[in-house]
């Protein structure tokens, strides 16, 4: 069974609340504008983060805000450096979260799934006569 890491959980909360406040309030890039960091995943070694975020600044391309982040990631393991007690503070990888997306997708799928379904039903009407099928004998009677 293999072991929980919950130093690399605590890390994981605390980089995301550190990154919440210096991408707010340190970072002078235009092109980032308004972020939600939404999931930080730090690797077992804790060497590298995968921090997902999502744009509310509708205007800019998601790509372009990455992109603004990647060129941000130096500066904000600097400053991370300093608040975290760690020897080594992990590299940093901005991806778009893009879990409302596929959660909106699957509930489309689902939609259009029940509603075919229910088309399909007004379509052909069951036959109740057809739904009732005789019982089977019993076992032990011959037929």
């Amino acid at each position: 069974m293999p072991r929980e890491f919950y130093r690399s959980r605590r890390v994981e909360e605390q980089i995301q609340r550190l990154l919440v406040d210096l991408i707010r309030r340190d970072v002078r890039d235009p092109r980032v504008g308004s972020i939600t960091i939404t999931h930080v995943k730090v690797s077992r070694d804790l060497s590298h983060a995968t921090v997902q975020f999502l744009p509310f600044d509708s205007t800019r391309p998601a790509d372009e805000i990455a992109d603004a982040l990647k060129s941000a990631s130096g500066f904000l393991r600097i400053q991370l450096r300093k608040h975290l007690q760690m020897r080594q503070v992990p590299e940093l990888r901005f991806l778009v979260d893009d879990t409302i997306d596929k959660a909106a997708r699957l509930t489309s799928l689902i939609s259009s799934a029940v509603r075919s379904d229910a088309a399909l039903a007004a379509a052909h009407p069951a036959d109740p006569a057809t739904e009732t099928a005789e019982e089977p004998p019993p076992a032990d009677e011959p037929t």
